[in-house]
């Protein structure tokens, strides 16, 4: 089975390094690249483009998420499970939406990677010493650059809350208990609005794939397992 795997906000292929024993096992996996594009559309667009014909697994995290959902109600024959982690329904707040304007002002030349300060706030609080783990989610951004932070900061999410009841495929919802970016309150609002849907709890911040590796493997191969029998 192939799995699609998508990231977040200025997050490139090594948000899944510490997850992919386990993924490998299932398949040939696809990178989804959301560097070129800047609307949701677009990016489920162009990652359709990418997955080989046939059925396959979606993972999409934060951001990826949006995207995830936008693929679940595209191409609706050919996703056969769908994983959201991290991620919300709803659309940017008044304050979300200035904080990326002013993003935006920022110049792609001088662009040196998402601030440490930042990424440290998305890490449980004690994992906020990580260097190791800082470093590395920085370097991402850095790879992606600066023309892609600027796409990526001014994307407008508008939010699809009163859409969740178009996912018909089974689903499982993934949120970190002490994820400082996304509230337990929207992982609920997923759980509660896709039908049928499982919700998974896991004691992390919001970078749950790298903050626990292990946690996140076992939660994924039991739902897949269960789902593929």
């Amino acid at each position: 089975m192939t799995t699609v795997l998508i990231p977040g906000f200025m997050l490139d292929q090594d948000l899944w390094t510490d997850i992919h024993p386990y993924l490998q096992t299932r398949g040939p996996l696809v990178y989804a690249d959301l560097s070129t594009a800047s609307t949701i559309e677009d990016m489920a667009a162009h990652v359709l483009r990418t997955v080989p014909d046939g059925i396959f697994d979606v993972i999409g995290f934060s951001m990826g998420g949006y995207v995830a959902r936008e693929i679940a109600r595209i191409a609706p024959d050919r996703v056969q499970q769908l994983v959201l982690m991290a991620t919300s329904s709803r659309g940017d707040t008044t304050l979300q939406a200035r904080r990326k304007a002013d993003a935006v002002l920022a110049a792609p030349q001088t662009f040196a990677g998402v601030s440490k300060r930042s990424i440290r706030q998305s890490l449980a609080p004690a994992r906020e010493d990580d260097d190791a783990l800082v470093n590395r989610i920085h370097a991402m951004g850095v790879r992606l650059g600066g023309d892609a932070f600027r796409r990526q900061a001014q994307l407008r999410r508008d939010g699809d809350t009163n859409r969740l009841g178009d996912i018909r495929c089974p689903t499982l919802v993934i949120a970190g208990q002490q994820d400082r970016l996304r509230s337990l309150d929207e992982a609920q609002e997923l759980h509660q609005g896709i039908p049928g849907s499982q919700l998974q709890v896991l004691d992390a911040g919001h970078m749950i794939p790298m903050e626990v590796p292990a946690e996140t493997q076992s939660v994924l191969a039991g739902f897949l397992r269960q789902r593929n029998g």
